[in-house]
């Protein structure tokens, strides 16, 4: 039973280092100088949404001032991906969040009410309040090494 109860686990890390990876290569889309995110939801082996962070549709591509400040309209990736599913005929209830960086506050709010039950990331952000809310919501949030997901 343990043998099984291992390869399932295994096939899970392998999938979430996939996905990570995958995320990380959407973050690349992002305009922004300062720190570029990216977001899969992954729902039964299927994306159903994705995102990065960025102004507004129709907002210029700037997501910093010349001061090199982010500009307070820019979107997280989690957000992007959340609204995303919003204007679609999906439900991100039960999903898993793949996000390069850790979520924020604001973003942890926004992925309990979305109904997403597991956060996976790979980079830890200062503050680490969201990922506190996130676990006492209940949500299972698991951290890989970003070195870890290269290989």
């Amino acid at each position: 039973m343990k043998s099984m109860d291992n390869n399932i686990e295994n096939k899970q890390l392998a999938l979430d280092k996939r996905y990570l990876r995958m995320a990380k290569i959407w973050a690349e889309n992002s305009y922004c100088k300062r720190r570029q995110v990216g977001v899969l939801i992954v729902k039964d082996k299927m994306i159903i949404s994705d995102g990065y962070n960025g102004t507004p549709s129709g907002f210029e591509n700037n997501c910093e001032d010349e001061n090199f400040v982010t500009k307070p309209y820019v979107l997280h990736a989690e957000a992007n991906a959340i609204t995303k599913i919003a204007c679609s005929n999906n439900s991100s209830r039960d999903a898993t969040l793949y996000v390069t960086a850790s979520p924020c506050i604001e973003c942890a709010k926004l992925i309990i009410q979305a109904g997403i039950k597991r956060i996976v990331y790979s980079e830890k952000y200062r503050l680490d309040d969201g990922i506190q809310l996130l676990k006492r919501a209940d949500i299972e949030v698991v951290y890989i090494d970003l070195e870890e997901v290269q290989s």
